[in-house]
């Protein structure tokens, strides 16, 4: 029997929190390691240097074994003993007398694997940082070499860890490598339809009887043959021509039967009014029912102040001209943001494919299954694993931008950018101006809130975001004016 954590509890990888393969997490978001561990989890104890030997299977694998004698460890089993003494409580004996031989009978054992286990961790860890070892995942430990300790007799002990490598890469950084950015044109027809939109968003509401082309449908969705039933809404305007004549004249009440891939000309309405993404809209198919709950019918508003003031607040724009000057500039700046997200992408693909990195695949797979408490599978594994591996690529192209850029993000840096946030979500600077002082507070306990993990999470955020800009102000970057549709269109083919 092993002991529970010899040999086992090595110190989680550096580079993101250890942790469990959460419910509906992807393998994707696991992390990848680090050449070192960190050590705050360790006492600040010194231990003599261990006999440990590194040997290279490959350029990617490699094993840590480690030898311990009587002399490496009893110094820290001696001081344990020593403190059981002090602080046990024991029937029979007074607290702080009890004598060495009774601690050791009762917990010897439990100290001995307590200490070798710690020593150990903390001896792999160091060895690591100090020969600069670029180490993915965790070390795994040799369990049937663990399993034949025997811990009531043996004084000298040796145990055996996998470990992943990865090979230094080169990385292309400089205008050689070229991506597009889709920059979505802001023509009038697409004023026109937002314009439209928001006329109806703040007209007047009616509930007719009858439906008529311009109405809403509102009710139940279902597949034949299927007891799942599904609430929505259907806006008769968006409802290509030939289906049309189905869904006007209906009452409450009326059941309509169609083809769910007939109901739109554009799949993306249809993701839209489902609530699912295209790709699984477009995979829809047969006959399905619909089944009427309610009518609605908007009135637009007319374009005047009042509608002005809704859209935009009060006095913001005073004039037609200006209103649609003002949509114009909101909808520019909402493409721009799609556009450089999509921008992001296209650059954390373009390295994923060509940039040459050999990766321990196999070590990697076994490491995700051991450090998943069972959720990943050899299934997940083979439908996700190039998912993670690319990832992992991406991770790694990363760091390495950030070492050569010399890219750095100052827990001041995270502070701040928190507070943005925050602002953000009162209300904007005139809301949270009335806060005063009281925004720092706010800030520092949201950051420490999840046990550090708001933190890493901004500070990742943070430090992404400026990678993406020391890489994007060295590749060459050309622009590509498109169309609303056609920037979907890539989008959706980006995706896949």
């Amino acid at each position: 029997m092993v002991p529970k954590g010899v040999g086992v509890r090595v110190p989680p990888c550096a580079q993101t929190p250890e942790r469990g393969l959460q419910q509906n997490e992807r393998i994707t978001d696991r992390p990848i390691g680090s050449a070192g561990f960190p050590l705050n989890n360790l006492t600040n104890k010194t231990f003599s240097a261990l006999n440990i030997t590194l040997n290279k299977k490959s350029t990617t694998n490699a094993s840590l074994t480690i030898q311990l004698q009587e002399n490496d460890y009893l110094p820290a089993v001696e001081g344990k003993v020593r403190e059981y003494s002090r602080k046990a409580t024991i029937k029979g004996f007074r607290q702080g007398k009890i004598p060495a031989g009774v601690i050791k009978k009762m917990f010897g054992r439990t100290i001995l694997v307590e200490e070798v286990n710690q020593l150990v961790s903390t001896s792999i860890s160091n060895y690591i940082k100090d020969n600069k070892l670029k180490v993915l995942g965790d070390p795994m430990p040799d369990i049937d070499k663990a399993r034949s300790i025997d811990w009531e007799t043996q004084k000298d002990f040796e145990f055996e860890f996998q470990i992943g490598l990865v090979e230094d890469f080169k990385l292309e950084l400089g205008p050689s490598v070229k991506v597009k950015r889709w920059v979505i044109n802001v023509d009038q027809k697409v004023i026109d339809d937002t314009v439209a939109d928001l006329k109806k968003r703040f007209g007047n509401v009616s509930y007719p009887e009858t439906s008529t082309a311009d109405c809403n449908l509102f009710g139940d969705l279902q597949a034949a043959g299927s007891e799942e039933k599904k609430s929505t809404y259907l806006p008769l305007d968006k409802i290509a021509r030939k289906e049309q004549k189905k869904f006007t004249g209906v009452r409450k009440g009326d059941v309509i039967a169609f083809d769910i891939q007939n109901l739109f000309d554009d799949v993306s309405v249809l993701a839209q009014t489902l609530n699912v993404s295209s790709d699984e809209a477009s995979q829809l198919r047969g006959a399905y029912t619909f089944s009427v709950t309610n009518i609605s019918q908007v009135a637009p508003a007319e374009l005047n102040q009042e509608l002005f003031d809704k859209v935009f607040g009060k006095d913001v724009v005073s004039s037609e001209g200006d209103f649609m000057a003002k949509v114009k500039e909101t909808i520019s700046g909402n493409y721009k943001r799609e556009s450089e997200h999509l921008l992001d992408h296209e650059i954390q693909h373009h390295f994923e494919d060509h940039t040459n990195i050999n990766l321990p695949d196999e070590f990697l797979k076994q490491w995700l299954k051991n450090t998943s408490n069972g959720q990943v599978t050899d299934d997940i594994l083979e439908k996700e694993f190039k998912l993670y591996r690319n990832s992992l690529k991406w991770d790694l192209v990363k760091n390495q931008v950030a070492e050569v850029e010399n890219v750095k993000v100052e827990a001041e840096d995270v502070r701040q950018r928190a507070k943005e946030m925050i602002t953000e979500q009162f209300g904007g600077p005139s809301v949270v101006a009335a806060l005063g002082d009281k925004l720092d507070s706010i800030a520092d306990n949201y950051l420490s809130g999840q046990d550090g993990q708001n933190f890493m999470r901004i500070f990742n955020q943070v430090r992404h975001e400026r990678i993406l800009a020391a890489i994007k102000s060295k590749i060459t970057i050309s622009d590509k004016e498109v169309t609303l549709e056609e920037f979907r269109k890539h989008a959706e083919e980006h995706r896949h």
